[in-house]
């Protein structure tokens, strides 16, 4: 029998969902008179996005668990994502990466399952910057065409598309065979003798050979080919600066680190008066990609390459393709100024602070406060909010829905209503999310981590309800999942086109609570309260008087909370209040 609390808080919710289910959309203002500007990034992997396949096996090969193709992601799927409000979608694992999937009959040669993480390998371990996943294509020969297809698609429905770029390592086993004439590979004409070298490409460990971690995994479908004899020599450095032969298991061992001219035995000394040759690859394969008319690059771990390399590719992509877009995955509040204003970033990642400020509220726990949303914006990132980009899921990161975080997605949505209101700067969503995916299962070497694996082979059950095997129309989405779903497409479509969030102030509402929040996004055109409540109890009801600044001459003649379009009292110089236990509103005054 469900206890009172969960009666209540079932009836609360309904209430919430209810309303939004009225088909209210962008309650209080034109839609049509307001053109986008806020980016709203839509992160998915086409491996498991379009993967019908729901076995799910263990390490299971592309056979048993399926993939995904670039040309699942058809019109419909594309429409489905456009509803969302979205502007940029993030095609994440495009590039070739080590995998153990078979495609040596079209010139592919198998990677070595000591260095490869999983069966489908890590996005992250790239083993030919210049060609694609095969795994992704119907016709692998057509690869590339197929992408380049997708890339269309995405743009006839108003569209960007941003790939990912991991300047900081690469696979073990890199080696470009699509590369255009004149390229050279990574280390093709390295010193293998010197451990640095201003001229070379890799770091080295001379007069040593590889050695590969023991895992001390129990039994599993890959222990006979994780046969420990994967041959390097001289070793190279692994990819999370191990200047080491000997890599753990909890390093980035299937990577190696990549030489942009810092001498890390001497004080990171600098070698930059000539431009180092791994600058001039990355700045060719960047050229590459964005000549097949990609839009913007996520760049993995970004703050591990001298934000001098940065300084000076960003400015020579942008000459010949000035509206790119490059977004760092960065985790140093310290140096966020720097990789923006002189490394020429357009968005870093705002996990130190607002997402992990935030993941506190909606997990309940004990100490979490939202005075550490005030000082996110006031203090961490005061002057360059806009250029923070913000998310509660990721690849990286947990699931709201998983046993581990929340579970339940409902928990999160006044934390994403704040992460996508606070400032102009970009928000993004993870494939499934808006329905409430929870990213349970053992996958393989993803693990029961409440996190959707991007090591294995796998279908995703929540999404592919959404999916419909190919119909993407969400039939087979029960009715909790339908309101979370109409939550983000209200809320995103509201974020995308307000004036308010886009170009607005913002402005503090203290309410003396330690989990409700509430702020003001006003210009002389729009004026929003945002309120949220994170407590799982407690119903805020409170007369609300609006500071003097924001009624010369314009007293509140009418409000309404443009989540459920419902009208909200009020009088010249206040709102009345009310708001449920985990739920949120955007009130227009």
């Amino acid at each position: 029998m469900k206890s009172m609390f969960s009666k209540v808080l079932t009836d609360q919710r309904n209430v919430f969902f209810g309303i939004l289910l009225t088909g209210v959309t962008v309650a209080g203002f034109s839609s049509q008179s307001m053109a986008q500007s806020k980016p709203i990034i839509y992160q998915l992997l086409p491996r498991l996005f379009g993967n019908k396949q729901s076995q799910n096996i263990p390490y299971g090969t592309i056979q048993q668990n399926g993939s995904g193709k670039f040309a699942d992601i058809n019109n419909k799927a594309l429409d489905g994502i456009k509803e969302l409000g979205v502007s940029h979608v993030w095609y994440t694992g495009v590039i070739a990466h080590a995998s153990l999937t078979d495609y040596s009959a079209f010139g592919i040669p198998v990677d070595d399952a000591d260095v490869v993480k999983g069966r489908a390998g890590s996005p992250y371990a790239i083993r030919d910057y210049y060609d694609v996943d095969p795994d992704l294509a119907v016709d692998v020969k057509n690869r590339m065409k197929e992408f380049e297809a997708l890339i269309a698609r995405t743009k006839g429905k108003g569209m960007k598309v941003i790939i990912d770029f991991v300047p900081n390592h690469v696979a073990r086993s890199y080696h470009s065979f699509a590369k255009p004439k004149g390229i050279k590979d990574f280390g093709a004409t390295d010193d293998r003798s010197k451990s640095f070298s201003s001229t070379n490409d890799y770091y080295y460990i001379p007069g040593k050979d590889f050695v590969v971690p023991l895992k001390n995994e129990s039994t599993n479908a890959l222990t006979g080919l994780e046969d420990q004899k994967f041959k390097e020599s001289p070793a190279k450095a692994t990819g999370n600066n191990v200047f080491s032969a000997s890599p753990s298991k909890d390093d980035w061992y299937e990577t190696v680190k990549l030489n942009y001219g810092l001498d890390y035995a001497h004080g990171e000394k600098q070698y930059f008066s000539l431009t180092p040759a791994v600058w001039l690859k990355m700045r060719d394969i960047l050229s590459y990609w964005a000549a097949k008319g990609v839009d913007g690059f996520r760049c993995d771990m970004a703050e591990m390459v001298p934000v001098a390399f940065w300084e000076w590719v960003i400015p020579e992509l942008k000459k010949k393709y000035p509206g790119l877009i490059f977004i760092g995955e960065a985790y140093n509040p310290a140096v966020y100024y720097t990789y923006l204003n002189n490394g020429h970033f357009d968005y870093l990642y705002d996990k130190v602070g607002l997402y992990d400020g935030l993941k506190k509220l909606i997990r309940n726990e004990p100490e979490a406060d939202v005075k550490e949303i005030s000082k996110v914006w006031q203090v961490q990132t005061a002057g360059f909010g806009e250029r923070m980009l913000s998310f509660l899921e990721n690849h990286d990161e947990e699931r709201i829905a998983s046993s581990g975080f929340a579970g339940d997605a409902i928990h999160g949505i006044p934390a994403m209503v704040v992460s996508a209101t606070l400032s102009a700067g970009p928000v993004m969503l993870y494939f499934g999310q808006e329905v409430g995916e929870p990213g349970a299962g053992v996958e393989g070497f993803g693990k029961e981590d409440n996190r959707t694996t991007i090591f294995d082979y796998w279908g995703v059950p929540e999404h592919q309800k959404w999916m419909n095997n190919g119909a993407f129309d969400g039939a087979l989405l029960d009715s909790k999942q339908r309101e979370l779903r109409g939550f983000y497409k209200q809320l995103m479509n509201i974020t995308a086109r307000s004036v308010a969030i886009n170009k607005g102030e913002i402005l503090d509402v203290p309410l003396g609570e330690g989990r409700i929040y509430a702020f003001l996004r006003y210009t002389e055109s729009q004026r929003l309260l945002i309120v949220t409540n994170f407590d799982r109890t407690k119903t805020l009801e409170t007369n609300l008087e609006i500071p003097g600044l924001l009624l010369k001459n314009r007293p509140i003649k009418e409000s309404t909370d443009l989540l459920s379009g419902l009208k909200v009292k009020n009088t010249p110089q206040s709102l009345y209040l009310k708001v449920l236990p985990g739920t949120a509103q955007i009130i227009e005054f």
